[in-house]
């Protein structure tokens, strides 16, 4: 399994560059006698492959699902893998990609081991595209062709023991302003500068954590052509997230207002439209899925830590098209950046979890026939 890990992170599988990954993982799992289907959500998700499903049947009724995305965040130079320690990290200065792929060496770890061996459930192995830009898999995903009831992500980049009960509702914002070029240094009172307009704007914005569930970021302007040119163009790009759906539009329309204020002030005009990334959800903290996913915890020597996440997560997707779906935190650290690491311990010890997850929803199916 730690092999497969390695041999994963090295496949280059940006978003919208799965296909290698996603045959790697479909040819090893049919290797092994596993059903694995993929949808038709490729074209839609902007993606170079679907979404697989593998469907790996039990010994007695129900079904249980999990959910690992196949694509990572951009990275110009080959993935060079490094195991030192029983720590996985990089070679170089890439990112590793244990963001997911450590939860997807799990999922075939399970498809493997179970079609040799059944489970005492059915296991639907779900593996998406598109999740790190705007979980555009998980969107296209139809779940209401999923046998399992309820499923568990295993993405979340804090130690394993935490389960996120709530995640943030995420607008994004992209403003445009135009006003009106004029040399710098001959007739800079005929010019209207939109970098003034858009920096006047960010410094009307209340930004960063602005309640417990709250934030508000300007991550990018851009804007003019010359030091010596009063800038005609100008663009920013931010967001607002909150697990308050409410606050969330409140936020964002509040630098919407920023925006227009700012536009008039500098006599620019400012196209500014906001963009819905995913919704963001609540979860109920005695419902089955919470409930056996924290004894699934308790049994592997793991102390449940029920938790909200600023982040989002193919649980958002899923949780918004009707699938009960709870996010589980599978202790990869720095994900995103080139001090991204996992351990062995960690990828075997969320292994041990899912197998827990599995006994401990077996019981409940048996329990629930027996009533």
């Amino acid at each position: 399994m730690l092999d497969r890990f390695a041999r994963l992170c090295e496949i280059a599988s940006p978003t919208g560059q799965e296909r290698e990954v996603a045959d790697a993982v479909q040819d090893e799992l049919r290797e092994h006698g596993v059903n694995v289907a993929e949808d038709g959500s490729a074209a839609p998700a902007q993606a170079a492959a679907g979404n697989l499903i593998a469907r790996v049947s039990g010994r007695g009724g129900g079904w249980l699902s999990f959910f690992a995305h196949l694509d990572t965040v951009p990275h110009e130079r080959p993935i060079e893998v490094a195991r030192e320690n029983g720590r996985f990290s990089t070679h170089g200065d890439t990112i590793l990609g244990a963001d997911n792929k450590a939860a997807v060496t799990v999922l075939m770890e399970l498809a493997v081991r179970h079609a040799a061996d059944p489970a005492p459930v059915g296991l639907e192995l779900v593996f998406t595209v598109a999740e790190e830009d705007g979980l555009r898999g998980a969107k296209e995903l139809d779940a209401s062709t999923l046998r399992a009831p309820f499923g568990y992500v295993l993405d979340h980049a804090t130690p394993i023991g935490e389960v996120i009960v709530a995640a943030p509702t995420y607008k994004r914002l992209i403003a445009e302003f135009t006003g009106q070029e004029a040399h710098a240094g001959i007739n800079p009172e005929d010019g209207h500068s939109a970098i003034a307009a858009a920096a006047a704007a960010v410094a009307g914005m209340k930004l960063g954590r602005l309640d417990e569930e709250t934030t508000a970021n300007i991550g990018m302007i851009e804007g003019g052509t010359a030091s010596n040119v009063v800038a005609g163009h100008c663009r920013i790009l931010g967001e607002a997230r909150s697990v308050d759906g409410e606050r969330a539009a409140a936020t964002i329309g509040e630098m919407v207002d920023a925006c227009t204020w700012a536009a008039g002030e500098h006599v620019c005009d400012v196209d500014a439209k906001v963009i819905e990334m995913f919704r963001g959800y609540r979860l109920d903290p005695r419902s089955e899925a919470v409930r056996i996913a924290s004894e699934a915890l308790r049994r592997t020597g793991h102390e449940p830590k029920l938790v909200a996440t600023g982040g989002g997560s193919d649980a958002n997707a899923l949780v918004a098209s009707g699938y009960e779906t709870v996010l589980l935190a599978n202790g990869t650290e720095a994900n995103h950046t080139p001090e991204e690491s996992v351990t062995e311990d960690a990828i075997v010890e969320m292994l041990q979890v899912c197998e827990a997850a599995i006994d401990e929803a077996a019981r409940v199916v048996m329990a629930a026939g027996e009533a």
